[in-house]
């Protein structure tokens, strides 16, 4: 079930008006069929795989603090049967198609069997917000938990299970366990989320999304062409996933929840780092926390702190799917990353540049995010490597005219979002308009701003929607 349906309007109507008509356990109660039933509308079986994640380590929490003696065991049973699904379902393809190529270059023909099953829908959000449970426990951060339906809504609540935003059990268990109370303000705010989401989606991610399919179908692009096409499809998934999240957000302040922010304008970072701040955070701070600090982090040797932080972004390019271009991207990403920071710390250049050179900072940036999208969006190595040797000089006549068609076209949808980056900008620089502006939207003045708000994006998606109705990117990790 997709947010942008008629089925999910519908289905979100009733369980909502049920929801706050019952008690807390009948609330969880609901919530988790529902969402069982939001999961598997298409896919049922999907539940299935959902539920043997769910019960391996709802066991494995109980027994790490039942017999602390063997926790380890505990723990390792849950990485095997999360990491083991994961890696079967999303990845026994590649590595079957990888060693079978290897062979073959070694002169052996084989044919190896290969999976024909669909990728279960967010598999990789709910293994990883299951697993940073089980590992707490096993740290004695938390305790376990014994009620199997709070737990079992922990993993399954329907607003982020799908593209996330990666809860902790620390934050979202926490809420599943207490009283929710209806609160008009949040719920307020939450219909301003969902409407600003729909908008990105449908308006900005769904026309750029279809200038990036056009230009990336083409086997050889001129060199203009192919980078509107990077930047459009850039815009996209910024348009098209921080979405998501908004959606989700928005849907579950009207249960009574609060999910974590998700984005926080990435594309007015001042560096790498700051943008890996801002972008996708809750599974930033997944890998931060869960495999970046344990394997050593910052600490020791310049070379071993290099070294572990581009093993983390190469594991983070590789959960976003099996395929070598993302493994590609999160090693251009941790280059960059360790680059500048190295290079800061030898030229002693503040984290901050003064003045009018922040904005070139920001710029800077921003091409340098923009470029890695390419190595995102072209799974196919040959055609990847053909378009890195592109240049100027192999443009034929016309084709950079047809570039800059593509680019103003993309610039132009995206327009929402380049102001709404640019009004945070200045937020985070305390210019005076817009910290005045923001003091006086204050009680009824806001929600009467919100209302207008909300009408003017429902008017603007229904008349501006793409034509072409494009999936959420992050569906397919």
């Amino acid at each position: 079930m997709i947010f942008h349906s008629l089925d999910f309007a519908a289905f979100f109507l009733i369980v909502v008006t049920i929801y706050w008509r019952l008690s807390h356990r009948a609330q969880n109660v609901l919530l988790l069929g529902a969402s069982y039933v939001f999961y598997g509308w298409i896919h049922p079986w999907f539940v299935l795989i959902m539920l043997a994640s769910t019960t391996v380590d709802y066991w494995a929490g109980q027994r790490m603090e039942d017999d602390p003696a063997n926790r380890r065991r505990y723990l390792a049973a849950s990485l095997v049967v999360n990491l083991g699904m994961l890696g079967v379902f999303k990845y026994f393809n590649f590595f079957v198609e990888n060693v079978r190529d290897v062979l073959a270059a070694m002169g052996l023909t084989v044919a190896p069997p290969l999976l024909e099953i669909a990728l279960p829908a967010g598999i990789s959000f709910y293994t990883f917000q299951a697993l940073s449970y089980t590992v707490d426990v096993y740290k004695g951060e938390m305790h376990a938990r014994r009620n199997p339906v709070d737990f079992a809504l922990f993993v399954a609540f329907f607003p982020h299970l799908v593209a996330g935003p990666i809860m902790r059990a620390k934050n979202l268990l926490v809420q599943v366990e207490y009283d929710r109370v209806w609160d008009a303000t949040k719920a307020r705010h939450g219909v301003v989320l969902v409407a600003w989401g729909l908008f990105k989606k449908l308006v900005i991610a769904d026309n750029v999304g279809v200038i990036a399919n056009r230009v990336f179908s083409q086997n050889d692009p001129a060199f203009e062409v192919l980078w509107a096409g990077v930047f459009a499809f850039g815009m996209q998934i910024y348009a098209d996933f921080s979405a998501y999240s908004d959606i989700a957000r928005g849907v579950a302040r009207w249960f009574g929840f609060e999910l974590v922010v998700n984005f926080d304008h990435p594309y007015i970072a001042h560096s790498p780092t700051d943008f890996w701040r801002r972008w996708h955070i809750s599974l930033s701070t997944w890998f931060r926390d869960y495999l970046y600090i344990p394997l050593g982090g910052n600490r020791g040797p310049a070379v071993v702190a290099a070294c572990t932080l581009i093993t983390t972004f190469l594991v983070s390019g590789f959960w976003h799917g099996a395929s070598w271009n993302y493994v590609i991207w999160g090693f251009y990403h941790g280059v960059l990353v360790w680059s500048t920071r190295a290079f800061g710390r030898l030229l002693k250049l503040p984290e901050h540049w003064p003045g009018p050179l922040a904005l070139v900072q920001i710029a800077l940036t921003w091409v340098a995010m923009m470029a890695g999208w390419l190595f995102f969006r072209e799974t196919n190595a040959d055609f990847l490597g053909h378009f890195l040797r592109l240049t100027p000089l192999t443009t034929m006549e016309g084709e950079a005219a047809i570039g800059l068609h593509f680019f103003m076209l993309a610039a132009t949808w995206s327009l929402p979002l380049f102001i709404h980056d640019l009004w945070a900008l200045a937020r985070e620089r305390q210019l005076a308009p817009v910290v005045w502006t923001e003091s006086r939207l204050t009680g009824l003045r806001l929600a009467g701003v919100q209302a207008a708000g909300v009408g003017l994006l429902a008017s603007l998606t229904l008349v501006l929607r793409s034509t072409t109705s494009l999936d959420f990117i992050y569906f397919a990790f």
